[in-house]
């Protein structure tokens, strides 16, 4: 399904989108914060959300990368606990942008734009949000969030990690 919106979304860019448009400056990403938080908790506020967890009731933590149906490529950091939930925070790009060069990243470039515009049009955020298809990703005790850059998947990691190894309650948040 997400190969079969890639294809037309790129199919629709070619047909009637020059590949590059004028473009505006683009206004700096504004970048997450990590301070020191309650002592005994690491918590993340995100545009999806709030977690926060115990620091004592952290198992694990990690970071991978996978590619999701030949189409995008997820980069995910997992929080593992004693007890009853897995939070799964994960970036996502198209396979393309990793590979491509040229003509192609435009192409990347202008299907996120358009997608942006649409969803802007339509008054929602759903780009953003975490996307499900059930049952196939349906988990059970899973609690999931969608980051928007690699960077703040990034800065959560350390943020987690650090807490965790140091015994010390942080807060990552994320910014628009």
């Amino acid at each position: 399904m997400v190969k079969n919106f890639l294809f037309t979304l790129l199919a629709m860019i070619l047909l009637g989108a020059p590949l590059a448009p004028a473009q505006e400056p683009t206004p700096p990403e504004e970048k997450a914060s990590d301070s020191s938080g309650p002592n005994r908790f690491w918590q993340a506020t995100l545009d999806g959300g709030h977690y926060m967890v115990a620091l004592d009731r952290i198992s694990s933590v990690s970071r991978h990368r996978y590619v999701l149906d030949g189409a995008v490529i997820v980069d995910e950091v997992t929080v593992d606990t004693i007890g009853q939930a897995l939070a799964r925070f994960y970036f996502i790009t198209p396979i393309t942008a990793d590979t491509a060069s040229g003509a192609a990243t435009q192409l990347v470039e202008r299907a996120k734009e358009l997608v942006d515009q649409a969803a802007e049009r339509a008054g929602t955020d759903a780009q953003n949000m975490v996307v499900k298809k059930y049952p196939v990703t349906s988990h059970a005790k899973s609690i999931e969030y969608r980051i928007l850059s690699e960077a703040e998947l990034t800065g959560l990691y350390n943020s987690v990690r650090t807490s965790w190894e140091n015994g010390k309650g942080r807060k990552f948040t994320t910014k628009k």
